[in-house]
């Protein structure tokens, strides 16, 4: 490193005795991509969004998974589950749902929510629709399915549900709670859960990965600083992943070596002498190390809830010393590594906008109530955050077949539609009458014509 960093050897790093400077990323999206974008949505069928729920669900079926808690049946009456779901995916509710879909009555929805919606179901559909979404080939342009990001998606707390909430003084004095999802680079939402607004993020990265049911088989996370810490590092390793996170500061952190291990001079100013890892301490407790991840593995305790605890334990505690000294040493491996491969720094940043850019299109979806959550229990609340990831995970679907369709039309090729993404809405319709008018649907196997829309590529 200390080689690399004296002959200018490093992509856009510059390591110094006078400090560290890291040049920013550059874009990589092509100029031309934009106008190619929205001549490709402009092609795309206006739709409702009851139309791509209807489609979706005949594609994939994911109506089945909601059965019912007593019998096991599936839902007879469609269009009655598919308006549960939907309220809880735009935040309108079902009492305002009932009033605003016509032929819903509130008892209707309030039995068929009661019976047939739960937590198991939602993530049995979910991964229906990760799976159907992979296999598509315009989807294995955009990542091969085995690296995702995770972010917290802060969303305000309104009437009842305010004053549980907590406050989060990076969004103000507003209380609120944050979705927690993990996004693959397919742009496919495969987890999601509700934390606090105050709580940290870094425990809850684990849980995504381990106790997802669709078949994306992840091997390098991708989070934001807020996702990041020294146990997490630890625990990632014990689990064979990958993990990259976009550090803040970097050239103020400090690297935790190995007694005895000699660096470059140059990097003498980042290592920190005085706390070297504790080797004896990690080879004490290594047995319990190897336990606790058997037991995150087995399910016997969620990963969240063991890194809680164990940053709860007071600094004594050798399990939690142990497992931050392994996180340390982690974490000085991939900052090294992240000051001389151009290629991970770019991988990370791309993985992070995937995740941002679809919680824009969430915030669109999550539109009634002023976008504010005004459940009071946690039940409901985690109900509101499945059902918009559901909706969010069959619109991206839904965009994926038919951008496919468009870009075979306009002859549009993979190293441009690279740079396109799945989460456009503009020719969806979001509000409105809620009607599901299944004699508008695609005979089966076929999809809905294309607009023929003039194309300023043409010209």
């Amino acid at each position: 490193m200390g080689g690399c960093a004296r002959a200018g050897d490093l992509p856009d790093v510059k390591l110094t005795e006078a400090g560290l400077t890291i040049t920013p990323l550059r874009a990589a999206t092509p100029p031309a991509v934009k106008a190619v974008r929205q001549a490709l949505y402009d092609r795309l069928p206006p739709a409702r969004i009851t139309d791509v729920l209807l489609d979706v669900n005949a594609w994939t079926g994911f109506s089945d998974c909601f059965t019912h808690r007593r019998s096991g049946r599936t839902c007879d009456d469609r269009a009655t589950f598919l308006t549960c779901v939907l309220a809880d995916g735009i935040n309108l509710g079902l009492t305002r749902m009932s009033e605003t879909c016509r032929g819903a009555s509130l008892r209707r929805l309030a039995l068929v929510h009661d019976w047939h919606v739960s937590e198991a179901a939602y993530t049995e559909a979910l991964a229906r629709l990760i799976d159907a979404h992979r296999a598509l080939p315009l989807a294995q342009v955009w990542g091969d399915g085995t690296r995702a990001s995770s972010d917290g998606q802060h969303l305000f707390a309104g009437g009842h549900c305010e004053a549980i909430a907590d406050v989060n003084a990076r969004h103000g004095n507003e209380p609120g709670v944050s979705f927690y999802t993990h996004v693959s680079d397919q742009y496919g939402p495969f987890h999601t859960k509700v934390i606090a607004a105050a709580a940290g993020e870094a425990p809850h990265v684990l849980d995504g990965l381990l106790y997802h049911q669709s078949g994306l088989a992840i091997e390098e996370q991708d989070v934001d600083t807020g996702g990041a810490s020294d146990h997490v590092f630890g625990l990632m390793h014990f689990f064979g992943y990958g993990f990259a996170p976009r550090l803040r500061d970097l050239k103020d952190r400090r690297l935790h070596l190995p007694p005895g291990l000699i660096l470059d001079t140059l990097l003498g100013p980042m290592i920190d002498d005085a706390h070297p890892v504790d080797v004896d301490q990690v080879a004490q407790h290594w047995d319990e190390l190897a336990r606790m991840a058997v037991s995150i593995r087995s399910g016997t305790v969620t990963a969240s809830a063991m890194l809680k605890r164990l940053s709860a334990y007071p600094r004594q505690n050798g399990l939690a010393i142990a497992l931050r000294e392994v996180g340390r040493l982690e974490r000085a491996v991939f900052m090294l590594n992240w000051l001389r491969d151009l290629d991970l720094r770019r991988r990370t940043q791309a993985g992070l906008n995937k995740g941002e850019a679809r919680n824009a299109l969430a915030r669109a979806i999550f539109f009634c109530q002023l976008g504010e959550l005004r459940n009071r229990t946690f039940e409901n609340q985690a109900y509101r955050a499945s059902g918009l990831n559901l909706v969010v995970a069959a619109v991206i679907l839904w965009n994926t077949r038919y951008l496919a369709m468009a870009a075979a039309n306009l002859g549009v090729g993979p190293d441009v539609m690279l740079h396109v993404a799945p989460l456009g809405w503009e020719h969806l319709s979001l509000t409105g009458d809620y009607a599901w008018d299944a004699s508008d649907q695609p005979a089966p196997g076929e999809l809905r014509p294309l607009r023929n829309k003039p194309s300023l590529l043409a010209a």
